[in-house]
């Protein structure tokens, strides 16, 4: 590391310290000749593997395109904006892990598809439906058929249901006795 005072090519690290929760060094310097002391943040340079679209073009990683779609699924849904960024985080670090330089586009929706099923499933099928590009609404039946067949039982509690009336699956339980509805009194 040159010094940014005299440009003397060597100096000592003094304090090492994680910062930006984690994601970063910190270090503390002192060079050996002018005795200038500077710090310097180190982080790892994690490349994002470029996007082969449908038709072989080639394009980089956007993750704002990425935060965009998933967003505009999300939309006028009761997700925390805290969810969207760790959902789009958890893809983004498939994508990092898998060591491609080159991931098809259908993967990446297919990964997007995974999290916005976990979050909520009307945002599931929205995005389902502009990316597998649904012709009628016999295609959005037979993914909500799947869904229902593939729904965890806990995501029962966690999400708004997709369908309501006779079909419902989830039912709720009637209001404990007690003449008005609210716990504790009679």
């Amino acid at each position: 590391m040159y010094c940014p005072f005299c440009s003397f090519e060597e100096t000592k690290v003094i304090d090492s310290r994680l910062s930006g929760e984690g994601q970063q060094v910190r270090r503390r310097r002192e060079c050996l000749r002018c005795g200038e002391r500077f710090t310097t943040f180190e982080t790892a340079e994690l490349v994002m593997p470029r996007v082969v679209k449908s038709d072989a073009t080639r394009e980089p990683f956007d993750e704002a395109k990425l935060r965009s779609g998933m967003v505009k699924a999300l939309e006028k849904r009761p997700v925390a904006i805290e969810a969207i960024d760790a959902a789009v985080n958890h893809v983004c670090h498939k994508l990092r892990t898998l060591g491609e330089r080159e991931v098809p586009a259908r993967l990446i929706g297919e990964l997007v598809m995974d999290e916005l099923h976990q979050l909520d499933e009307v945002a599931y099928v929205r995005f389902a439906s502009v990316y597998r590009s649904f012709q009628d609404v016999d295609a959005f039946r037979e993914e909500i058929d799947k869904l229902r067949h593939r729904r965890p039982r806990s995501a029962e509690e966690l999400q708004l249901g997709l369908w309501s009336g006779a079909d419902a699956p989830l039912t709720v339980a009637p209001p404990p006795a007690g003449g008005n509805g609210t716990p504790g009194k009679k």
